[in-house]
């Protein structure tokens, strides 16, 4: 059979099938102005007897979740540093499952279901905790409009 010939028939094979719909089974994407707004600033938070994961994310060559260093005086990213903080932060993800995302489930207390040890400490006592739940949110799908905590 000639490859144009071929080439015709596959197209008209692939033009037949129906688009693909969205459903539960798909991942959920994440949503850069909700990271922006809700969940990067929990990177700046500290918490009681703990520092914040600014303080040891921002080291080259610790773990691989790597935060941009605030620039001199500033108490929050410029966007530039917000899409690489949120780059950084979405490899730590498995989209729409929190439990299976290692950003939920590393610094979550180990008899919450969390991973054994975390060197910055366990921020987070359950998977009930408001901060928990934000970040499970974003992992999840949530969007700020969407969103109404």
């Amino acid at each position: 059979m000639p490859i144009a010939a071929l080439v015709l028939m596959m197209t008209a094979l692939v033009a037949q099938e129906p688009a693909p719909t969205p459903d539960a089974s798909r991942p959920a994407s994440l949503d850069y102005e909700f990271f922006k707004t809700r969940v990067q600033p929990l990177f700046l938070t500290k918490r009681p007897g703990l520092v914040r994961c600014v303080q040891c994310h921002v080291r080259v060559g610790g773990s691989g979740f790597l935060l941009q260093a605030l620039g001199e005086g500033a108490t929050t990213w410029t966007e530039e540093q917000t899409q690489k903080n949120f780059e950084s932060a979405a490899r730590f993800v498995a989209p729409g499952r929190p439990t299976a995302s290692r950003l939920l489930m590393h610094p979550l207390a180990r008899d919450a279901g969390g991973d054994p040890f975390h060197g910055g400490g366990k921020h987070w006592n359950a998977q009930t905790d408001p901060e928990w739940q934000l970040l499970a949110s974003w992992v999840s799908g949530e969007t700020v409009r969407r969103f109404v905590r």
